[in-house]
Order: C-alpha cells, then structure tokens, then sequence
C-alpha cells in the first residue's frame, strides 16, 4: 500500500529579509506528501478551495500522488503568512486565514483504509484520531505535532500518543510537552505516554531518535544558503515516512528508523535551498542518493 498522509494544504506568503513571495504551495501535507513520493507511492488527504491554483496540483500528479482523498470545495484555500529575522530559526506569524480547512475533516476514501504506513501531518489531535479511526490496518503510525496543540488540544494529543508508533516534535515542543529543558529526559518522558519512539527535531543541529532502549544522534547536513526554513519539519517527517514505506517489511526495526531519519533530513536540506517547494520540484534521485551517501561518509569515523 502506499504510504497515507494526511494533513495541511496552504498557500503561503513568505517574508525573509531579502525577498516576499506570495500564494507559495505549503502545509504539512504538501511538503510531506512530495517528500514521500521520492521513495513510494503517496495517497494524500485533505482541503484546499477552489481558488487553489491548478499548477499545484499538476505537481502532485507529476509525483504521481493520488489524490482521490482531496477535498476541493467552494471557498477559499488555507492562507498563511509569515516573516523570517536575519536568524531564520526565528519567524514571526502575519496572519492564518482557515478558510475552507476550519470545516476540514479527514475522510478517507475505502480503497486507503488499509494503509500499512501513516503519516499525521500537523493538525489537531482530534483530527488525527478521527483518521486513526477510520484506519482498518496499520503497520506503522508517524504523527507530528506543534506548540498550538500542546497547549490547546493536551488530552487529545495524550489520547493520541497512545496510538501511535513515532512521534515527530522540535525541541522546545518537547520541552513544553514535558514541561522538562533536558532533551533526554524529555524524549523519555515522552516515551512513557505512548509511542514507541520519538524524533527530536533540531533545525540546524540536527535530530536526535530514541526509544526505550536505543538512541541515534542525527546531524544535519550543512547549508550555507539557506533561502526559506517553511516546511523543513514536514519534509523530514514526509521523507521517513515514505522511506519507511519503500521497505515493504512486516516489522519496522530502529535500524531502518535510523537510516529513516538521515533520509528525512537529507531531503529537508535541500527543501530549505529554496522557497516553497521549489527545490523539491527540480531535485532529481540522483541528487538525493549522492548527498546521502556523502553525508554518511562524513559522518562516520575511524576508531
């Protein structure tokens, strides 16, 4: 089966300190299901309204994303914008318009209720759970999360980390989830709500993997251009997902959780080379599989 992500689909307005750029394809899904399909196939769920531009949904074809589960309605689609500081691990929130995604419930078609691979993109826990439920099968359930949610949605995200096999989190959304500034611990204390792992994402520094028992450090691959930070998150989380899907293995080890984890974040380097999902539209296999196998040589020494 191919890999099910369900999510986000927004057009965003992005500022830097160097340019603007406006009605940008984005949203968890978006960035997730693209990333995904560099390894499997992808059946993505979700919203936009009639105003989505058709170029963005030829991209979606052109990845060969399945879009039976794509809701198009009258209105407008989600609109988001947002402004970077000269530190782009900084970003300021203009403006979030719902439009037609505050009515948004995730329906999945019949012929994705035996998706053996999901992938929650960001948004509420209980429209994660609604989807979990809908699920008549499933191997192996990766589910993001966010600050709003921690905050607003607790007892449905609590409900939800029981269900689920990998959470996906930055680090201060560990910390506030856990109300602890110790990242170990707080992946720990994580791991004891629910899931079988977490993956601790830190931007510029990497991602750090734990389970009960084992943990991988990941570093992240160096970029000296940085352009657009938006959706580097859901391309590491879309790109482990689909890897984890291209295995076809009964039981997902946390060996293939490692190896995961450096695909995820080799796609989410390139995904910040540019705005948008621009970088992802040219990248080609080549690309990826040679940056790969670079970065894993440089991250391995002698003893």
């Amino acid at each position: 089966m191919p890999v099910l992500i369900v999510g986000s689909i927004a057009l965003d307005d992005i500022k830097t300190q160097t340019e603007k750029r406006f009605d940008l394809l984005g949203g968890s899904a978006s960035y997730a299901s693209v990333s995904a399909s560099f390894f499997d196939r992808v059946n993505l769920v979700g919203i936009v309204g009639s105003d989505f531009p058709k170029a963005h949904l030829d991209l979606f074809r052109q990845r060969e994303i399945d879009l039976t589960g794509l809701q198009i309605v009258d209105g407008k689609t989600f609109h988001w914008g947002g402004e970077y500081e000269a530190d782009m691990n900084k970003r300021q929130t203009l403006y979030t318009e719902l439009n037609v995604f505050e009515t948004f419930t995730p329906t999945l078609p019949p012929g994705y209720r035996a998706s053996s691979i999901i992938m929650l993109g960001n948004i509420g826990p209980n429209l994660q759970n609604h989807v979990l439920d809908q699920v008549e099968q499933r191997q192996f359930v990766v589910a993001d999360t966010m600050d709003l949610w921690i905050t607003t949605a607790r007892p449905e995200l609590l409900e939800l980390l029981k269900r689920i096999d990998l959470l996906v989190l930055n680090d201060g959304e560990a910390r506030q989830l856990t109300e602890d500034d110790n990242l170990v611990r707080a992946a720990r204390k994580i791991l004891a709500l629910g899931p079988k792992y977490v993956a601790v994402k830190k931007g510029e520094h990497g991602c750090l993997l734990l389970s009960k028992d084992e943990f991988f450090s990941c570093g992240a691959y160096p970029i000296e251009k940085l352009k657009d930070p938006t959706g580097a998150g859901d391309t590491f989380a879309g790109g482990l997902a689909g890897y984890l899907a291209s295995l076809h293995r009964p039981v997902i080890e946390f060996a293939d959780l490692k190896r995961a984890v450096v695909h995820g974040s080799i796609l989410a380097s390139f995904c910040v080379e540019s705005f948008s999902l621009d970088r992802l539209k040219t990248l080609s296999s080549t690309e990826l599989d040679e940056r790969y196998r670079f970065f894993r040589a440089m991250s391995h020494f002698d003893q």
